[in-house]
């Protein structure tokens, strides 16, 4: 089955993640990508905010994680990103990116995870 997507591009978080020395001291941008995999149909009919997912309480949940949780791994972040973005059953497959703009010098390292239900 082909499934319709919902897209959370370019969120701004501050959080303290790491695991170099000092990176959990002061707070650090994270540019973080969600998507979610799901059949829309429904909402395309009915126009109603309850047919599809709230992507405003999913920015706030996201912001929240990244700004009340800390982690070594962005990795590990990301799992509990995924574990948000799959609480609505409705959401069959999910994958988020996880930046760290200003890292390294010349590069931006990036984490990417899927998860789909089972």
């Amino acid at each position: 089955m082909t499934f319709d997507c919902v897209e959370l591009r370019g969120i701004r978080a501050f959080g303290h993640h790491g695991a170099n020395p000092g990176e959990k001291v002061v707070a650090q941008p994270f540019d973080i990508d969600v998507t979610l995999e799901l059949d829309l149909a429904q909402a395309r009919r009915s126009d109603a905010l309850a047919d599809t997912v709230d992507y405003s309480t999913l920015h706030a949940t996201v912001v929240r994680l990244v700004r009340e949780r800390s982690y070594d791994l962005i990795e590990r972040l990301g799992a509990d990103l995924l574990e948000a973005a799959l609480a609505d059953p409705r959401v069959q497959r999910a994958s988020v990116r996880i930046a760290k703009p200003g890292l390294l010098a010349g590069a931006t390292p990036a984490v990417v995870v899927r998860a789909a239900r089972a």
